[in-house]
Parts: structure tokens; sequence; C-alpha cells
């Protein structure tokens, strides 16, 4: 680690510095160390900077940069900055640009086409069903599925991208080692493993007020396409439709029933312009370039799309092997290496949540599923 980036990464933990203060003072000190080092009464003569952040800045040490890698290293959390060749292409032009991001997980999610899709943390029946094919349907065409590891649609969504088989990048607001919110433990730990967690909030900070807003840019900054399935008025979900159409993104919106609270902001959206989803096509023509799933993978993951995000690490692990043929308890219980009991404990709360269906002789299946899943 060169001290020039540690310079660099101290500069990013300064109070008040952003993307624009973090140009003036490159620009005019060329190195970041350069421009850490600088005197107060110089640091003075630029615009913007008055005393008080001045003073920040000269007590902020060089070493903060250095805590700052050993506190991503501690959680296995990889750092980078503009500077870096894989930074994300699409955040470098977006208005307000990250100057540094956390990341866990697969990079290389980073370099795909992605979609966001976001919308209600209390969302109806109705929205979940269409986040889930949404999802769904975009992961299978190859694109990665962006969303806010918020509670309610992000969760469905996220969960969604992952049972299809495809990929999905959740983006926090607040550091990397903060599970908010907790209900989320399992999902995050799911997106950790086999997507990508990505964050500008150095590891373990808190969420504030002011944290979701400014992670709703990297959302949209990230996507090609927003997708806003369910929004009430105030909601999230359209200030990052209104972040997407700052930086130029495409934003669509899922019709809802106009006595709906939740689908206000969807229905406003599309009469103020934004194209409606009616059906896959209306956003894969947006995804011709990227690579689909092969037809067996599809086939190998349709029977785990749409499983409940409230789902257990043991009830997923389960239903993921329930397709539409009959599968033996003993057969499952060798698949999963968990004992006979406990697997047909699993089942029995799988059925009665409508996933599974018993069949003589102790053989269960995938119970069928909804409208608009087939």
């Amino acid at each position: 680690m060169t001290d020039e980036r540690l310079a660099y990464l101290a500069l990013t933990q300064v109070s008040g510095m952003g993307p624009a203060r973090l140009t003036i003072l490159l620009s005019n000190f060329e190195t970041a160390l350069g421009a850490h080092s600088a005197p107060f009464e110089r640091l003075r003569t630029l615009p913007g900077f008055s005393g008080a952040f001045v003073s920040e800045l000269k007590a902020t040490p060089l070493d903060a940069g250095r805590q700052l890698v050993e506190s991503a290293e501690r959680i296995g959390a990889s750092i980078l900055v503009p500077a870096d060749a894989d930074f994300p292409a699409a955040l470098r032009s977006i208005p307000d640009p990250p100057p540094v991001l956390f990341l866990v997980g697969n990079q290389s999610l980073l370099e795909r086409p992605a979609v966001a899709v976001v919308g209600s943390r209390d969302h109806t029946a109705y929205g979940g069903e269409v986040c889930r094919l949404i999802a769904r349907e975009a992961a299978w065409a190859g694109a990665v599925v962006v969303s806010g590891m918020a509670r309610g649609l992000d969760a469905a969504a996220h969960a969604a991208a992952l049972d299809a088989g495809g990929g999905t990048i959740g983006v926090l607001g607040n550091g990397l080692g903060v599970v908010y919110p907790a209900a989320n433990r399992a999902l995050y730990d799911r997106v950790a493993a086999r997507g990508l967690l990505l964050s500008e909030f150095p590891p373990g900070e808190r969420p504030h007020a002011g944290s979701f807003p400014r992670r709703n840019r990297l959302i949209s900054g990230l996507a090609r396409v927003t997708v806003v399935v369910e929004a009430a008025i105030g909601s999230g979900a359209l200030i990052t439709a209104g972040t997407a159409l700052d930086q130029g993104r495409e934003v669509m919106a899922v019709p809802g029933p106009i006595t709906s609270p939740v689908s206000v902001g969807t229905n406003r959206l599309i009469r103020d312009g934004a194209a409606p989803y009616l059906e896959p096509v209306d956003l894969l023509q947006y995804f011709a370039d990227a690579a689909p799933l092969d037809r067996k993978n599809r086939e190998d993951t349709a029977a785990c799309v749409a499983l409940p995000e409230t789902l257990s690490a043991d009830e997923r692990r389960v239903a993921i092997r329930l397709g539409a043929e009959c599968v033996h308890v003993d057969e499952l219980a060798a698949q999963v290496g968990g004992p006979m009991g406990s697997v047909l404990a699993v089942l029995c709360a799988l059925e009665i949540a409508g996933i599974a269906e018993q069949l003589p002789g102790r053989h269960f299946r995938r119970a069928a599923p909804l409208d608009g899943f087939r």
C-alpha cells in the first residue's frame, strides 16, 4: 500500500469531504500527499474551504487511511478508488461519484449489464410476485439485479435473482459488516457469498438519515434501467427513479391499482413519461447484448424461483432441491447432509407454507408455482 493511496483514503474520511472538494484538492496539489500536507493558509484560499473544514482536514492524520485499510481487511473487504482500473465505469461519470468503494463478493459482476429493481418495504402480494418475476427474467437474460438490501421488495429482488441462478449486487446505506435491517442477515450472507455487497461508507459505519438517499444514486448509477415495482408518495424508490433520470438512465414502472397507496408513485411515473413494465420483453430489450443462462441452468433453477425471503437457511437448502419430479426423503437427507428427523421437520414447514407437496411413500416435490412463475 503506497503512501499516496493511504493519503487519498485519509482525505476521503475528512468530515464534509465530497467529490467536489476532493477534485479541487487534487487539481491544486496534483497528489493526495501534497494536499494532505498543504499549509492551513494555502488550503484556506481554495473555493469552498472554510476554516472549520480545513481544521477538520488538518486534524485527520495520514494514519486514517491505514486504519481504513485494516478495518476492510478484517472483514474480507476490498477497496476501490476511481484511479483503479476495475473501478466500475458506470459510476465514474454520474453526478457526485463515490470517491471510494468497499466491496465483498464477486467483483466481476460490476463488468456485466445491470438492472435496478426497487420498491416499497411494505408491499402488496401483487408487488412481491411481480418483483420476483422481473428479477428472475432479468437474471435468466444475463443481467445483474441491483437493489438496496432493504426489507420488502429490495430483499425479494436480490433473493429471486440468486434463486434463479443469476447475479445480484446489494448497495448498502451503511458500512460493510453492519447488517441493516437485522432481519436480512441470511440474505446478507447469501449475497456476500454468491453476489456482491457494495458501499461507499467505511466498514462498521451505522446507517443514518442521509445515508439512504446517497445510496440510491449508486443503485441507479450501476444500472442501465431502473424498474420501480411499487412506491408510495415519498418513497425512497422514487428518489432512486429521480437519480436515474438525473444520470440519463432509463426508468420503468409497474402499473398498479389506482386505489393502492403503494402504486400511486409508480402510476404517476408512468403518467409523467416512464415506460410501463407490462411483460418481460419490455425490460429485456435493453439487454440484448447480455449472455443469458443456458437452458439447463434455467431448468435446474426453475424449481427454486419465488422462494419467500423469510425462509430459514435450512428451509431454503431443502426447498431448492425440490422440483416437479418426486424425490424420496432419504435422497433429500443425503443431498443436504442432515439427519432424517430434521429434514422431515423442514419438509413439514415447507408443506405448511405451500412450497412442498407430499405424496405417498414419503416422496416430496415442489408445490405448483403461482401463475406468472411457470
